[in-house]
């Protein structure tokens, strides 16, 4: 029977990052930096707001938009701080930034049509444009350029099938940020070949060192990619609310309607607890995303520190929670390093070549566990590769 099985199903493979995961819950004393997922519990205006939505019998849908103080709430907080214009009618709730990734792809792509995504990248974006009928083209970034694409990179790789450029910085696994020249040098060349760009930010308040001082740059906020960007962001890592699955699309018209239409059928409206408690989180909890910034960039320094001092150089991530070190000085692929570390130090980490082929020789650790255990951690990686250095 498996060969009735649709396509776009059958050349998908599982995820690379669940896969050492579930390996690392069947081990005792396993320190994990697989899953990117803050270990901090979510605020408590946010759990309070959600009971008292409970408790005043708030269980049924909502508008298939989401809620009107919550879309009006999001609009004004991004028009805040980036000069964004949108208003609440430019703002959909959705389970998730995964749904919201769906969404758009199904939006904006047809069978065909080609898409560019930047690697190393999360898992999911290439197989959520195959599900779209679409092509999917990757461009190799790299640790000597600080993992940033350039327009340089993007302009070789256009073709007349070419409609949408996929961004996600801070990146989800480098730690990379893209700064605000690149953006505006790559906004010339969307315009140009008359591209979309979908701009994945959910890191967007998790950023660190020099570019924190710099701040971030959201894609929308350049002026020529305004009417040509649709904006991915949500609540699970700077709000710590990862089981809520919340997040939200932003664009303007026709893009907007489209991703509309598209999740009025696929799930009818985001939960309605969550979208309570988002409120609340928007309201009440910059205060706590600040504290568990400042607790990221101290695990951030010690990791980081640590992997350098035991003979892995490694990249200064400044945005998200991971950080990339390169591992091709034990002459170990990614593969068999990461399945050799849990084995022999029980510390799960994920191959570098998850997130695309220019992950090859690297390993993503995500710090988004306890000071004490990624210290242990880096002792327990520090021996190994002391013991397999070529």
């Amino acid at each position: 029977m498996a060969r009735t099985i649709a396509a776009r199903a059958r050349k998908v493979p599982p995820s690379g990052i669940r896969r050492f995961f579930d390996i690392a819950a069947t081990m005792d004393d396993v320190i994990s930096l697989g899953i990117g997922e803050p270990d901090f519990v979510t605020p408590e205006p946010v759990i309070e707001a959600a009971k008292a939505s409970l408790a005043r019998g708030k269980t049924g849908y909502t508008s298939n938009a989401g809620l009107l103080e919550l879309r009006e709430l999001i609009a004004a907080m991004l028009n805040e701080r980036y000069g964004l214009d949108y208003a609440a009618d430019n703002v959909l709730i959705t389970v998730g930034v995964s749904e919201a990734l769906q969404l758009a792809m199904l939006a904006l792509l047809d069978p065909g049509d080609e898409i560019l995504i930047p690697e190393p990248c999360f898992v999911s974006y290439g197989p959520a444009a195959t599900f779209a009928g679409a092509t999917v083209v990757y461009i190799p970034t790299t640790v000597e350029r600080d993992f940033e694409v350039s327009a340089e990179d993007i302009a070789r790789r256009i073709t007349p099938r070419t409609k949408l450029l996929f961004l996600s910085y801070p990146s989800n696994p480098t730690g990379a940020v893209l700064r605000r020249e690149t953006i505006e040098e790559i906004a010339q060349l969307v315009v140009q070949h008359d591209l979309w760009v979908l701009s994945d930010e959910i890191y967007d308040r998790l950023i660190y060192g020099k570019a924190r001082a710099a701040g971030h740059t959201c894609v929308a906020a350049i002026n020529m990619l305004r009417e040509r960007t649709v904006l991915l962001n949500g609540f699970s890592k700077g709000y710590a609310m990862t089981g809520w699955r919340l997040g939200y699309a932003c664009a303007k018209e026709p893009a907007y309607t489209a991703m509309w239409k598209i999740h009025q059928y696929m799930v009818m409206s985001a939960p309605t607890m969550a979208q309570y408690g988002a409120i609340a989180a928007l309201t009440q909890c910059d205060d706590y995303v600040e504290r568990m910034r400042q607790a990221y960039d101290k695990r951030r320094r010690a990791i980081v520190n640590g992997l350098r001092a035991a003979g892995l150089p490694t990249f200064e991530p400044e945005g998200a929670f991971y950080c990339f070190p390169d591992i091709r000085v034990t002459g170990l692929t990614s593969e068999v390093f990461a399945q050799r570390l849990i084995s022999e130090e029980q510390v799960a980490a994920v191959p570098g070549d998850v997130f695309g082929p220019s992950g090859e020789g690297f390993l993503r650790c995500s710090y988004a566990t306890a000071y004490d255990k990624i210290v242990e951690a880096v002792r327990r990686i520090a021996a190994f590769a002391a013991r397999h250095r070529t």
